[in-house]
C-alpha cells in the first residue's frame, strides 16, 4: 500500500467508525435505564473495540512501512470492522425489540 492507498483507507474506515460511535452513543442515550446490564456491559464493549480499531487505522497502519506489513495490518483491519458491525447489528436489532418505556 502506498501513502495515498493508506490515507484513503484510514478515511474510509474512520467514515464508518464514526458513524458506528455516532450509532453507539444513540443507543446509549436512548435506552439508559431501560437496558439490563447485558446491554449496558454490550454497549461498553463495543466502544471499546471501537477505540481499538481507530488505534490500529490511525496508529499501526500509518507505523506499518513495508508494503506486506500494510496489507497484513489492513487485513486485521478489515476482519475487525467486520465483526464490529456485525455486533453493532445484534445490539440494533435489541434494542428495537425493547419495548418502550
Amino acid at each position: 500500500m502506498n501513502i495515498a492507498e493508506v490515507k484513503a483507507y484510514q478515511e474510509k474506515v474512520g467514515a464508518q467508525l464514526h458513524e458506528a460511535k455516532a450509532l453507539l452513543d444513540g443507543f446509549e442515550a436512548h435506552v439508559k435505564g431501560k437496558l439490563a446490564q447485558s446491554e449496558i456491559d454490550t454497549i461498553s464493549r463495543l466502544k471499546a473495540k471501537h477505540q481499538e480499531i481507530d488505534k490500529k487505522v490511525h496508529h499501526d497502519l500509518k507505523t506499518a512501512g513495508e508494503v506486506a506489513v500494510a496489507a497484513k495490518v489492513k487485513s486485521d483491519i478489515d476482519a475487525e470492522i467486520a465483526k464490529f458491525k456485525s455486533s453493532l447489528a445484534q445490539l440494533a436489532a435489541k434494542v428495537k425489540s425493547q419495548p418502550a418505556a
